[in-house]
């Protein structure tokens, strides 16, 4: 697993999202996810969100995913 096919697997199911997944070992990754969907989300509600894109690899091929998820609005002015 590398970070482009989590990133495409992410775009699959927030296709309206922008992307951006960094990870060098293959098991470990960041993503920054910003994405209209998430506006009036929690923040668990928007990690399930991008979680849901990956199904099965959570725990498996994927090990870990530290997420930074935000509306446009958030980016910003972040």
């Amino acid at each position: 697993m590398n970070a482009s096919q989590i990133r495409d697997l992410i775009h699959a199911g927030l296709p309206d999202a922008e992307i951006d997944v960094q990870g060098d070992d293959g098991v470990h990754f960041e993503a920054r996810v910003i994405s209209p969907q998430f506006a009036g989300k929690a923040l668990l509600a928007r990690h399930r969100m991008v979680y849901a894109t990956l199904g099965t690899l959570m725990g498996g091929a994927i090990h870990a995913l530290a997420l930074k998820t935000l509306t446009p609005d958030e980016a910003r002015s972040s």
